[in-house]
């Protein structure tokens, strides 16, 4: 029926044969698939800005800094040290006969005229007798401990490894004050019992009024009028102690008056303080050994070695320093309140001065500045030129004179109404520093009152200078006048 259909339709019948199969050639040829080019512009913009910040990150660590520093009020105090001698108005006595020595008072009291400083016993039965009777029954006083007791804590306040042979005399010291001690508390209470005993003694009396002290050094009596620095070495300095008790010759040194309670320290100084002393005649004295505070009337000397010394007189205290020849002591210096600014931020500037009297102001500005001669085609005329005044006197204004001054030396400028003209040239230096609060450097005048190695305390509330909380450059040498500047 199919075939009919075909027929009757004028198609070709459809046959069918048998082919033999054919070999097929394999084709082993692999094309990659190239995906289409896809730009994300998030990456690009993202990458634009990681370079950048880069960039910034290495410019900003390679670059100079520029440090700024904030204005304070403040004021610098300087405490100085000094080493200096102890000078007092001191009479030595001296022993008329020999024997062993008995004391009546104490070192560092004070004795009247006429009044039994000690005795010479001959024979030694005063010894002999005080310890029969106060060998089992010697008592300090507390009055005597609490000198030992100050003795101790001003030599523990003191001490230093490097001066270990003080600690000798100290012994020496306390052995003979608790010497005295027992000589003292016993001799008020037995004397009656000595002349029962038959102890004979030979009683010398004070020749004038004054301190009694045991310590001879060499130094009483000696002229300071013209010290040298050999008078500072300690390195050969002794004190003799004569202990009570102890064996004396004739005309041996037994102890010393000092007659008045003026005296006098000597030290050197060196010529930063020569010239910051040069017009005081007191100073503040802290003895931090003796937890004391004065003051002292101050006077410079020429020493016979052409240096500066310094004097230091005193009317009270002397008794607290009796046993001292040397005295280590600090002076404070003169508090001035003000402004504190680094020592770094400083500099100089040169200006010209102009005369107060050519000052005028812009006809159409509120300007201030002078008018300068100005030489054309047509002749010669006045132009106003505006100015920044960085410091005035009663005579001169102080008035750039770098790069950017609109004046030349050699120029003239006119005095208003009277025509003088008055001709560019004279200059000055000033101190200063580069304020920043505009964003850019401009000189500012100081006027320092004080210094230490780090700051300056510089006077507050001057014209064309500084107020409290201004922004300054911390290191002055890093900057020019004029310069930019991103805080």
């Amino acid at each position: 029926m199919e075939k009919n259909c075909l027929e009757e339709a004028g198609l070709p019948k459809k046959t069918t044969s048998k082919r033999a199969p054919s070999k097929r050639k394999k084709n082993n040829k692999i094309v990659r698939y190239r995906r289409p080019l896809n730009i994300n512009v998030g990456v690009i913009i993202f990458a634009i800005i990681f370079v950048y910040m880069s960039f910034s990150v290495y410019t900003y660590i390679k670059k100079d800094k520029i440090q700024f520093y904030e204005v304070v009020e403040g004021d610098i105090v300087n405490d100085y040290r000094y080493d200096g001698i102890i000078l007092r108005q001191e009479v030595v006595q001296f022993a008329d006969q020999p024997g062993f020595i008995h004391y009546y008072v104490r070192d560092g009291k004070r004795a009247a005229v006429g009044s039994p400083i000690y005795s010479i016993d001959q024979i030694g039965s005063l010894s002999s007798f005080l310890e029969d009777k106060t060998e089992s029954n010697t008592i300090f006083t507390n009055e005597n401990l609490s000198e030992i007791k100050r003795r101790l804590s001003s030599f523990a306040l003191t001490y230093s490894d490097m001066a270990f042979d003080e600690v000798y005399g100290l012994q020496t010291s306390l052995d003979a004050a608790v010497l005295e001690y027992v000589n003292f508390n016993t001799l008020e209470s037995l004397d009656s019992m000595m002349e029962q005993a038959g102890v004979t003694l030979q009683h010398v009396f004070a020749p004038v009024s004054g301190v009694v002290s045991y310590g001879i050094d060499g130094y009483e009596g000696r002229d300071f009028s013209q010290p040298s620095a050999a008078d500072f070495d300690t390195s050969g300095y002794s004190r003799a102690i004569t202990k009570a008790g102890q064996w004396i010759e004739a005309a041996d040194p037994v102890y010393k008056l000092v007659t008045s309670d003026d005296w006098s320290i000597f030290f050197p100084i060196g010529e930063d303080q020569k010239e910051e002393f040069a017009d005081r005649t007191r100073l503040h004295v802290i003895f931090k050994s003796r937890n004391l505070e004065t003051e002292g009337a101050f006077s410079l000397i020429t020493g016979s070695d052409g240096e500066t010394y310094g004097r230091l007189d005193f009317n009270q205290y002397m008794v607290q320093f009796i046993n001292d020849r040397f005295i280590h002591f600090e002076v404070k210096a003169e508090k001035n309140d003000g402004l504190k600014i680094p020592v770094t931020s400083v500099t100089t500037k040169d200006f010209f001065l102009v005369p107060v009297d050519y000052i005028t102001q812009g006809g159409d500005s509120s300007d201030t500045g002078f008018l300068k001669e100005v030489y054309s085609e047509n002749g010669t005329s006045a132009e106003f030129t505006p100015v920044s005044i960085y410091n005035s006197t009663d005579e001169y204004y102080y008035i750039d004179m770098g790069e950017n001054s609109p004046f030349s030396a050699g120029d003239y400028i006119i005095k208003p109404d009277s025509g003088e003209r008055y001709q560019i040239g004279p200059s000055d230096t000033l101190q200063g520093v580069y304020n920043i609060n505009k964003g850019y450097t401009i000189f500012k005048l100081i006027e320092i009152l004080n210094f230490n190695d780090e700051y300056y305390t510089i006077r507050k509330g001057m014209n064309y200078g500084l107020s409290v909380y201004d922004h300054i450059v911390l290191d002055a040498n890093t900057v020019y006048e004029g310069q930019l500047i991103y805080q």
